[in-house]
């Protein structure tokens, strides 16, 4: 059971707080819902999600702790990218894994994205449209995680992964 003022993540909504537990009657049917706000919407957006519908409440879960955080970004060289040939297999598994909210797999998918846009570049092409919008939502899902459990602006996210990535390598070329 989550607890008001609690940070968690709600699928695509993103970063919410939890504001407050309520419940709303319907007739005679009284009903229990977490009110989430979304907080990087910049709008006074309610979420309400009924704290016995277990299908709902799985698709929340606590923010990582800055220690989690710290670990994931350290990962990220090893972490391999999910590329999928097929574009309708591709939209489908990318659209699994934005509703999940698992950082790792969305830094798998960003990779997978960024590399194959490299690659369209060099011929002058560019992502598929729906490529593109996976891309942005993958990156604001993690980047907006990531800011609110490290406390950074949105903007201060990827030149932060940049520089704990690039610090590791940096001492390991010294010893060589």
């Amino acid at each position: 059971m989550f607890q008001v003022n609690e940070s968690v993540l709600y699928g695509i909504q993103g970063v919410c707080k939890i504001v407050e537990i309520a419940k709303k009657t319907f007739g005679k049917t009284s009903v229990e819902y977490y009110v989430l706000r979304p907080i990087y919407d910049g709008k006074d957006t309610r979420v309400f999600v009924p704290t016995q519908n277990e299908a709902l409440t799985s698709k929340m879960r606590r923010v990582l702790s800055p220690g989690e955080a710290h670990e994931i970004i350290r990962q990220i060289p090893d972490e391999e990218p999910i590329w999928i040939e097929d574009e309708n297999e591709r939209k489908v598994r990318y659209k699994e894994i934005l509703a999940g909210g698992n950082c790792r797999e969305l830094i798998r998918l960003i990779k997978a994205l960024y590399l194959h846009s490299r690659t369209l570049q060099k011929m002058g092409k560019k992502l598929h449209l729906s490529d593109e919008h996976f891309l942005k939502d993958a990156e604001k899902a993690l980047y907006d995680e990531f800011a609110h459990v490290l406390e950074l602006q949105r903007d201060e996210v990827l030149p932060f992964i940049f520089e704990q990535v690039q610090a590791p390598a940096e001492k390991n070329n010294d010893h060589v």
